[in-house]
């Protein structure tokens, strides 16, 4: 069986259907976050390369026919027009790393109906649940003011993959390494670990671990301090790493407590050793919220460590996106149900000065101000260009947070900018809309050339 099999079973019954119907023809599918989560002020997009990877291998074959058949409890001969589907359509999209808002297309799909049909939930899915991760590791560099922060994740996200994905989409949004070594090393970024509390619990005192654990390390070393009295182990670790010379780039990890009270201890612990190259890193439940309290409060961390409550998106464990038809056969359609209206036809977003985005049609002029978000990734089922690097994935971060203003940038009570809409597709959906609520059938008019070309005032965002 291929990825093709990881889909919902509805994806299937209507893929099935349309063919047996012969509702081949092109149809755009729209891939949106509805609402930014609480206490969200921007989301970051991430999941393209992974979409696109599963997109340009999308081939349904005969295992899978007959794992469809299975699952629907009929003979594989019934879903026989299924063998051989592949993905040959086209995708735009907002690239990795960019910043997005509520309402802007991600990225849209233009294919045949049965195909673009097939692909919704892997595609959705990867890029909700990426970049949930990226937008919720964002915040923490913010949170952290300066301060390096390291990704802890992977023990408790929710399997490998994810943690993969976390310690990657870290990396793009400015964390300085991560414990995933797997991923440390297919990305290209520094591996970062210390030791675990069983490691001083294995031997008879707390200075006996840490003097193994020095000598099996040369160089600088961090040691984990808060497995007995804390303070006391700040002590007996800054006495090893005197008597071993090793005080330079070394470190002392608090993991429980309060840390803030503890880093004060500790440092004026180190500091009277002589210590004051010695540094402290912080770890433990950690995530944007606490790392701002911590920051706020000057306590004197070094570095923080973020990991369960970063690696799932604790408090934001998913996002309220769609993937839903805008088009198909050259006719707009939309959905007018209480509380998830959606806009008609293929859409471009147009980033403005100070992030006053305009959502208008794909093929409208921009305003003169204007930058066009998606850009075609993907032509005739295979990529329009080579993969997305890591760097160039944190420039386009980079650029777009230093233009975002300061309140949306929040830890807490952020105010997110709200995109508008452009005369023309608010035009457009008062059409459709029509038609729709008249009960007719015909292809909504399109907007003439001098419509398309004409500039106005912009409408905000249905919600």
């Amino acid at each position: 069986m291929s990825d093709a099999m990881t889909t919902d079973l509805y994806e299937v019954t209507m893929a099935m259907s349309y063919l047996r119907e012969g509702m081949t023809g092109p149809a755009t599918f729209s891939l949106f976050v509805r609402d930014l989560p609480h206490e969200r002020g921007f989301l970051v997009a991430a999941g393209l390369e992974s979409a696109l990877d599963h997109l340009s291998g999308l081939r349904v074959g005969p295992e899978d026919v007959d794992a469809f058949a299975s699952a629907l409890h009929r003979p594989p001969r019934d879903l026989r027009a299924l063998l051989g589907l592949e993905f040959t359509g086209d995708v735009r999209a907002v690239p990795e790393g960019r910043i997005v808002l509520a309402g802007e297309p991600l990225l849209e799909v233009t294919a045949p109906l049965p195909q673009a049909q097939l692909a919704e939930t892997y595609v959705l899915n990867q890029l909700s649940h990426q970049t949930s991760l990226a937008s919720k590791a964002a915040r923490c560099p913010l949170a952290a003011a300066g301060h390096p922060v390291v990704d802890f994740s992977l023990r408790r996200t929710h399997g490998p993959q994810s943690g993969f994905q976390a310690a990657r989409l870290a990396a793009m949004v400015g964390f300085a390494g991560t414990s995933n070594v797997a991923a440390a090393t297919a990305v290209g970024i520094p591996a970062i670990g210390t030791m675990a509390h069983s490691f001083v619990e294995a031997f008879a005192t707390e200075e006996g671990a840490f003097r193994a654990f020095a000598r099996s390390h040369p160089g600088p070393v961090t040691l984990l301090v808060d497995t007995y009295d804390t303070e006391q182990g700040v002590r007996v670790a800054a006495r090893v790493l005197r008597d071993l010379d090793r005080g330079p780039g070394s470190a002392v990890r608090l993991d429980s407590g309060d840390l803030g009270a503890l880093a004060a201890r500790a440092r004026a612990i180190l500091d009277g050793a002589g210590l004051r190259d010695v540094r402290i890193v912080a770890s433990g439940g950690l995530d944007e919220y606490a790392v701002d309290d911590l920051v706020r409060s000057g306590v004197p961390i070094d570095t923080y460590a973020v990991g369960t409550r970063v690696g799932v998106s604790a408090d934001a464990p998913f996002l309220d996106s769609a993937y839903k038809l805008v088009q198909y056969d050259g006719r707009p359609v939309m959905k007018l149900s209480s509380a998830k209206v959606t806009a008609p036809g293929p859409k471009q977003v147009f980033r403005r000065p100070g992030y006053a985005e305009v959502i208008g049609l794909a093929d409208e002029q921009p305003p003169d101000d204007g930058r066009p978000l998606l850009e075609t990734v993907m032509r005739g089922g295979r990529r329009t260009g080579d993969r997305s690097t890591l760097d160039a994935s944190r420039a386009r971060f980079s650029a777009d947070l230093g233009a975002l203003p300061s309140a949306a940038r929040r830890i807490r009570g952020p105010d997110a900018p709200r995109a508008t809409v452009s005369e023309l597709l608010s035009a457009l959906t008062a059409r459709v809309r029509r038609r729709i609520e008249e009960g007719g059938s015909a292809p909504a008019p399109q907007p003439s050339d001098a419509e398309r070309t004409a500039s106005g005032s912009h409408r905000f965002v249905p919600r």
